[in-house]
């Protein structure tokens, strides 16, 4: 495993943010482990946590001219990793976000930050993905904004659970949209993790491997 997503495991259980225990979902299961990403909560959170963004970016070879953030859970989330990239690594991309509603006054328009050019790639940046509505919901904005070309989606962890049938989410999405999703963990990531003593949980182990023979995709 790659130091960063040891690294990350480990910065999101210090931020309360991996939790381990019975939880239901929204799906209705119950899981071993929940991912609080609310907990997110100070400037130096935020902060580090583009920097993780960052390094999933690079690490992926992907390029985009502007990081789109999914109001409003993804806006801090654009901002932080483009701050990173440009501190941390010397690459200037733009960021830009929707608006729930267009502005009919002022500037106007759908979305605030660096305006969207046809031919641009754009990288959307999300915290979590369960059935890849953000997505949905994102692609007609952008599409009526400019013809830009959505290169990737990150997100911050790949639960690796099926979706409506057999597939991940993340796999649906790449089949239906043709967009890669990229995650800084997976939740294999997070139970080789546990196993190694980065993070603890041991308590939860067995149920998260039981969770993923059951659910897993």
């Amino acid at each position: 495993m790659p130091d960063y997503k040891q690294r990350f495991i480990k910065f999101m259980a210090e931020s309360g943010v991996l939790l381990f225990g019975d939880f239901t979902l929204k799906s209705g299961r119950k899981a071993p482990y929940f991912i609080n990403t609310g907990n997110y909560r100070t400037g130096s959170a935020i902060a580090q946590l583009g920097e993780y963004y960052a390094e999933c970016y690079l690490a992926n070879g992907i390029e985009a001219d502007t990081l789109v953030g999914p109001a409003y859970k993804g806006i801090p989330l654009a901002v932080s990793t483009a701050v990173a990239l440009a501190k941390c690594h010397n690459k200037n991309v733009g960021f830009c976000f929707d608006r729930k509603e267009a502005k009919d006054h002022g500037e106007g328009g759908m979305f605030v930050g660096q305006p969207l050019r046809d031919g641009d790639r754009v990288c959307l940046i999300e915290d979590v993905m369960t059935s890849g509505k953000a997505l949905r919901e994102i692609l007609p904005k952008l599409e009526g904004e400019a013809k830009v070309k959505v290169a990737a989606m990150i997100i911050s962890v790949d639960r690796q659970e099926k979706g409506t049938g057999e597939k991940s989410a993340v796999a649906e999405v790449f089949e239906t949209y043709g967009v890669p999703v990229f995650s800084i963990v997976t939740m294999e990531d997070i139970i080789r993790a546990v196993e190694e003593g980065v993070v603890g949980g041991r308590e939860s182990l067995a149920k998260m491997k039981e969770y993923r023979a059951r659910y897993g995709a």
